[in-house]
């Protein structure tokens, strides 16, 4: 049973106030840069190098008097009282002695710089390979020791079971339990590694399990109702069905793909509803979309993938609807339902926005290139992209709760986190969750070669490009590494490189079982490996014996990306650790990127100047390329400015509901 403080916290949440703007948003951009200095660096680096000294004169401690003195320090963390954090120096020297005798691993300087940035608020730029798994444990022992609960958030399931079960010896020498939450566990696990000290989760579970604990029959925000029930009830003493024990602390890993790429679209509870009449309207919309002409009845809008009806395109469909049933009769919404299954058709594409399996669309993540089995799109376009397909319609889905990413993250009394690629974000994780960008230096010099980036004014000249780049390394006994965008784009590449006898492993939404795998054997002697966004986040790519002699591992990316952090990423698979390795990225001028946000005027006058091999011509693109991107990224923002505004309008507009959604 839950004491009534316990209870309290499992449902308090900091309630995040409206973002600066104007003047106050100048002064708080100022106060970010100040944060973020160098200055702080330098004092947290002089702390980490004091704590890593520190730490080598307990190696004489015996394992009985060490454990004494960190069961101390946990009573003290635990009892908080004034003064209290100037222990975190004392605890984190014995926590990196712990760390040595139970994993056999000792932090680095950069690793403990790392730490105490994470514990101060920071988000914290580390490139890959220099150990953020061991990095996020220590300042998630010194919140478990306090008794608030802690979240490591991770990129997905695997990542979650595999870094708690790693770290387990770590945080039982600590005297504190660690747990993992997935998508397959039922309520009682969840609610049983809900309950553990350090938790290990992702965005998607977590945000699911809140929402979901807040639409529990009888259960309520407010803790002093709940202790009122109990006592005007004290025969009904069963559990409301809250899985959860609260919300204090998160540490998140590849805070960028979290924080920033996932922040666009909210997380929304629904539940299958049978609706027969929407269901036989998306099959005629279907029917009509598909006599519709293209620039005449209907123009596309690549930059913000919309579909806009035409004069021609509005009397088309009003003499096809006069027939139709009821639903139909009204303008705004049969052009809605037509739209809808024009969007599925133009803009939705198998293989990249989705994949078929079972019978069912599943849809796939554009950022991270992995299936979400549980998604579906809102307002009739699951059940268009089915109808495009063919397939059975499923029921259309009623919405139940819906919270964005931005705002969830916010409720946090403490945020902090790490990724290879924050610096071009750091103004907006500053604006939107007060998380300044502290840049981390490298264990050892970064020894990795960036060759220039090649342009070719077509898809299939590039892509017979690559897989003569591939073949040439290949020859040589170097591993490949190359990023496509999509599914599609993979297997094509596979395809081609299988054609010229180089066998390859294949890592995307649709191969994914073996992901962990295929990434970490990557790096051996003659190895080739295709692999989406996804490119196994979380797991190192270990060079095989005689690979660094030969150069390292080359990375390809095969098609630039909206955000450049997501290049970076890429980029970031090889040369870990001052390993050797090299990475070059290729272009074509129908690339998504430069369809979407160059003008056609603006394409065409650089396939010109390619073709002719004018001077400068490689300049003009790269330029273009650089333009593309920021007008991406703006757009970008704008849409998860959105999302923010929706937010604070739905908490302005329900207001009579605030101790339901906030308390």
């Amino acid at each position: 049973m839950r004491l009534p403080a316990q209870d309290h916290r499992a449902t308090r949440i900091q309630t995040p106030g409206k973002l600066p703007k104007g003047l106050d948003r100048s002064l708080h951009d100022l106060l970010g840069r100040v944060r973020g200095s160098r200055r702080s660096l330098q004092r947290l680096q002089a702390e980490a190098e004091q704590i890593v000294t520190t730490s080598l004169q307990h190696r004489q401690l015996s394992d009985q008097r060490l454990k004494e003195q960190l069961q101390q320090l946990a009573i003290q963390f635990r009892r908080r009282k004034k003064g209290y954090e100037a222990l975190v120096p004392v605890a984190l020297a014995l926590l990196a002695e712990a760390a040595e005798r139970s994993l056999g691993m000792r932090p680095y300087p950069v690793q403990m710089l790392g730490a105490l940035a994470i514990h101060h608020g920071f988000l914290a730029e580390m490139a890959t390979g220099e150990g953020k798994t061991l990095t996020a444990c220590f300042p998630a022992i010194l919140t478990g020791w306090s008794g608030r609960p802690c979240h490591i958030i991770t990129a997905n399931d695997y990542l979650a079971g595999r870094d708690a079960e790693v770290m387990a010896p770590l945080y039982a020498y600590a005297q504190l339990s660690v747990g993992w939450v997935g998508g397959e566990m039922e309520s009682e696990q969840r609610r049983a590694n809900y309950a553990k000290a350090v938790v290990y989760t992702t965005s998607k579970e977590l945000l699911a399990d809140f929402l979901r604990d807040r639409l529990q029959p009888g259960a309520t925000g407010d803790a002093a109702r709940r202790q009122l029930r109990k006592l005007l009830q004290p025969r009904n003493r069963q559990s409301d069905g809250r899985v959860m024990r609260g919300l204090d602390t998160a540490i998140i890993d590849e805070a960028d793909s979290v924080l920033i790429d996932e922040a666009v679209t909210p997380l929304i509870i629904s539940h299958p509803q049978a609706n027969a009449p929407l269901t036989a309207a998306c099959r005629l919309a279907h029917q009509i979309a598909a006599e519709l002409t293209p620039g005449v009845d209907y123009r596309l809008d690549p930059r913000y993938r919309e579909i806009r009806l035409t004069e021609p395109g509005r009397g088309r469909i009003e003499a096809a609807a006069t027939e139709l049933p009821g639903l139909w009769r009204g303008s705004a919404r049969r052009e809605e339902l037509i739209v809808t299954a024009l969007t599925a058709r133009e803009m939705y594409q198998r293989g990249k926005q989705y994949v078929v399996e079972e019978g069912k669309v599943v849809i796939v993540d554009e950022f991270t290139g992995r299936l979400m089995p549980e998604r579906s799109w809102r307002q009739g376009l699951h059940q268009a992209v089915e109808c495009r397909e063919g397939l059975e319609l499923s029921d259309p889905s009623e919405t139940l709760a819906r919270l964005s990413f931005q705002r969830f993250f916010r409720f946090f009394r403490q945020l902090g986190g790490m990724t290879g690629t924050a610096r071009e974000a750091a103004g907006e994780f500053w604006h939107i969750y007060n998380l300044p960008v502290l840049a981390i230096p490298t264990h050892k010099p970064c020894l990795r070669q960036l060759l220039p980036q090649q342009v070719y004014p077509d898809r299939s000249s590039k892509w017979q490009a690559i897989a003569e780049e591939v073949k040439a390394h290949h020859a040589s006994g170097r591993p490949v590494l190359v990023g496509t965008r999509n599914v599609a784009a993979s297997e094509e590449l596979a395809a081609m490189l299988g054609d010229q006898g180089i066998a390859c492993q294949l890592l995307n939404a649709v191969n994914h079982k073996q992901e962990a795998q295929i990434i970490a054997a990557a790096g051996l002697q003659g190895a080739v490996t295709i692999a989406t966004n996804m490119a196994g986040r979380g797991t190192d790519i270990r060079l095989g014996r005689g690979v660094a002699e030969l150069g390292g591992l080359h990375v390809i990316v095969s098609e630039l990306h909206e955000s450049r952090r997501i290049d970076r990423q890429l980029f970031g698979r090889c040369s870990r650790q001052g390993e050797p390795g090299s990475a070059r990225a290729y272009i074509s001028l129908d690339d998504e990127l430069l369809q979407r946000f160059t003008p056609p005027p603006a394409r065409k006058l650089l396939g010109q100047a390619l073709l002719k091999n004018r001077r400068g011509a490689a300049l003009l693109t790269e330029k273009s390329i650089s333009l593309a991107q920021q007008a991406a990224q703006r757009l970008a923002f704008q849409q998860r400015k959105t999302v923010l505004q929706t937010d604070d309008w739905l908490t302005d507009a329900l207001s009579f509901a605030r101790t339901e959604v906030e308390s």
